[in-house]
């Protein structure tokens, strides 16, 4: 239970920061970001119907498309992010009239895709999103192992066309940019969130650094001996993967206790099983 609801309270954190991306950037400045939220500016714009509606309407179908190809658990999560963001868009709209931080298009473009690729990484992460086009990149990423971001680019090119159509060539290009910059910036913050350290170690002190691996930084690790091309002797070498917090625990504890190692280290964007991300997932 208390994992469930860590997951549900990172969903809605997610919510928040799309919303102000929508509020305060795009919407006031009618730029259709792409997705089923800027399909809903178009058709508003078209035919005045309540943007609510239509976004309600292509999201339960896309949901059933979620449910049959990627599971309950990933339809279930991102129906609570999809009706959460639409009933809350809606109370703002009726309620708190909003202006927009800036008029300037490209301020508006830049700043208002960040936080949409931020929100929407942020709920990636827990096996989530708004639904609309989200849901056909990752059925995308899912089955034709498509980037997530660039799953997206391919979903929204019609919204774009439409949204070029409906409000000009020039805000349908700031359109385009958008979609453009969270395709990239999704798949940028996927990765941070991700982030991990592969640590290899070349030691003497075998026992004494594995120990600290093993039961002060909780961390798993492989050992390995080979012999220097230089010297000819023997040497321990050490390999295991850590988060940025225990990289700089082990970090410190070298710094006093083994000063003489020798450590590379590696940037790695994703760990699959071994007390990380579940190679299931």
């Amino acid at each position: 239970m208390k994992k469930l609801l860590k997951e549900y309270f990172i969903i809605t954190i997610g919510i928040i920061i799309i919303i102000l991306g929508f509020e305060f950037f795009f919407f006031p400045n009618n730029i259709a970001c792409g997705g089923v939220s800027g399909l809903a500016l178009i058709i508003h714009n078209i035919l005045g119907t309540e943007p609510g509606i239509i976004m309600i309407i292509c999201n339960i179908i896309l949901f059933i498309l979620a449910f049959v190809f990627i599971g309950g658990s990933f339809g279930i999560k991102s129906m609570y992010a999809a009706f959460g963001l639409s009933i809350i868009l809606s109370i703002i709209e009726k309620n708190i009239k909003v202006m927009a931080i800036t008029n300037n298009l490209v301020l508006a473009t830049i700043f208002g895709s960040v936080l949409l690729a931020m929100g929407t990484a942020i709920m990636f992460t827990q096996n989530a999103t708004t639904g609309g086009t989200s849901i056909t990149a990752k059925i995308l990423n899912k089955y034709c192992h498509i980037d997530f971001g660039k799953g997206l680019l391919i979903s929204d090119s019609i919204v774009i066309l439409l949204a070029i159509y409906t409000f000009g060539i020039e805000l349908g290009l700031f359109g385009l940019l958008s979609v453009y910059l969270i395709g990239i910036l999704v798949d940028k913050f996927i990765d941070g969130f991700n982030l991990c350290k592969q640590v290899m170690i070349f030691t003497e002190q075998e026992e004494l650094v594995v120990n600290h691996i093993t039961k002060d930084v909780k961390r798993g690790c492989t050992v390995f001996y080979g012999k220097g091309g230089y010297t000819q002797k023997q040497h321990c070498i050490i390999l295991t993967i850590l988060s940025r917090a225990q990289f700089i625990k082990l970090k410190k504890f070298m710094k006093i206790y083994d000063p003489n190692a020798f450590i590379t280290v590696n940037e790695t964007t994703e760990v699959l099983g071994k007390g990380f991300k579940n190679i299931l997932e």
